[in-house]
């Protein structure tokens, strides 16, 4: 069994843009013990259930899925401890209480869309479109009490080109990220 296998990692994700990192995490022989995601919602004309993009994803994958509606809750607590995360990575998900980012021995990390400090909270990508910023990128840190503040880690930049969106440059920077996330547990390794 090689390092990789030996850690045992936590997922936190919902939208789409947190699932390259998830398949590349996977990919990458990485221990994905489970993921975290949004409680099922009802949506559209039929209000039909609907699962968040990353539990469609970890299921395809065969990993344990999480949805929690209180992540203080002791109930939750409990599946941590049976998970015996060793690090948890977090993309695109809600605001966590330290008892749940600080429960792993080596730290819980985000993926931001931003190479921060710049642009740090809510919507980075439309902030640099808005300020007609020439790049942009992705950010791995370790989480803190701040938001977005935390010991930065690894940054990948992309030009924005004059005819880019908000749209083409999320998934410029989804797929920047889903790379970076692997240099980045290779990088703690």
């Amino acid at each position: 069994m090689g390092k990789k296998n030996k850690i045992r990692i936590i997922f936190y994700g919902t939208p789409y843009f947190a699932v390259p990192s998830l398949k590349a995490l996977v990919e990458a022989d990485y221990n994905v013990v489970g993921a975290v995601t949004a409680p099922d919602k009802k949506a559209g004309r039929g209000m039909k259930i609907q699962m968040s993009d990353v539990k469609k994803a970890a299921l395809e994958l065969d990993i344990p899925v999480f949805q929690p509606t209180n992540l203080k809750s002791d109930s939750f607590q409990e599946i941590l401890k049976e998970l015996n995360p060793t690090i948890q990575i977090v993309i695109a998900f809600r605001m966590m209480p330290e008892k749940v980012w600080d429960f792993a021995p080596m730290g819980t990390f985000n993926l931001h869309g931003s190479l921060l400090p710049r642009y740090r909270g809510a919507a980075p990508i439309h902030h640099a479109i808005i300020n007609g910023e020439k790049e942009s990128g992705v950010t791995t840190f370790f989480l803190k009490h701040e938001i977005d503040t935390g010991n930065i880690l690894m940054r990948a930049s992309c030009v924005i080109e004059k005819t880019d969106t908000v749209g083409s440059v999320h998934d410029k920077l989804m797929l920047l990220g889903a790379d970076l996330v692997v240099k980045t547990m290779d990088g703690i390794l």
